[in-house]
């Protein structure tokens, strides 16, 4: 590990709600559709070619190289408005602690590419209780997206899947729930993937 590291999803705020209300102790019961994967799965995509580098500054100072093998990722279409949610899940680390990120891109569709796309993040630290959220999509640009259609190998899916190549910034923080602390992902680009129609892979997920 290098720490320099239509099926809907649920919306971003939707995912912030549930890990706020776990991170207090107090989540609902799990739904499947956010369960989270196994860890030390096949990685992120089928062709081992799926990626995340970001750099974050201020409460919490790391710079991510995450590829492929180390990760787990998944996306799909936005539930509360047009656009495209992706997450990405680093190595398993001690202690059941493990670093996900979350990205709501706005006005991206299916298969197409896009420029300045308005984007809200989620950083939740696993295992450490704790969680920092843009809380609207004014905080962080995607200047550049492209998709790339993959081959769906999964037995009996229907889906469409694409592999999303992607890299931006923030301008302003993510804060913790409280406030008290923030950080600012100063750059970021990755290459996940997200999954369109009947029988795409559901979203990423609360922990358990």
């Amino acid at each position: 590990m290098n720490i320099r590291p239509a099926a809907r999803v649920p919306s971003t705020g939707a995912l912030l709600a549930l890990y706020a209300a776990a991170l207090v102790g107090s989540a609902p019961a799990q739904s499947p559709r956010f369960a989270v994967a196994a860890s030390g799965g096949a990685g992120c995509l089928p062709e081992g070619n799926g990626y995340l580098r970001a750099r974050i500054r201020g409460a919490r100072n790391l710079d991510l190289d995450w590829h492929d093998a180390e990760l787990e990722c998944e996306g799909g279409a936005r539930t509360s408005s047009p656009g495209i949610s992706l997450t990405f899940a680093g190595p398993l680390r001690p202690q059941g602690h493990r670093l996900r990120l979350v990205f709501g891109v706005r006005s991206a569709g299916e298969g197409t590419p896009g420029s300045a796309l308005p984007t809200n993040l989620t950083v939740i630290f696993e295992g450490e209780r704790q969680l920092y959220a843009t809380q609207g999509d004014d905080k962080c640009t995607v200047d550049s997206l492209r998709q790339e259609r993959v081959a769906e190998v999964a037995a009996g899916k229907s889906s469409r899947a694409y592999r999303v190549v992607a890299r931006g910034f923030c301008t302003a923080p993510a804060s913790t729930l409280s406030g008290k602390e923030r950080i600012v992902v100063e750059s970021f680009d990755f290459a996940g993937r997200v999954s369109y129609g009947h029988g795409a892979a559901s979203g990423s997920g609360a922990p358990k």
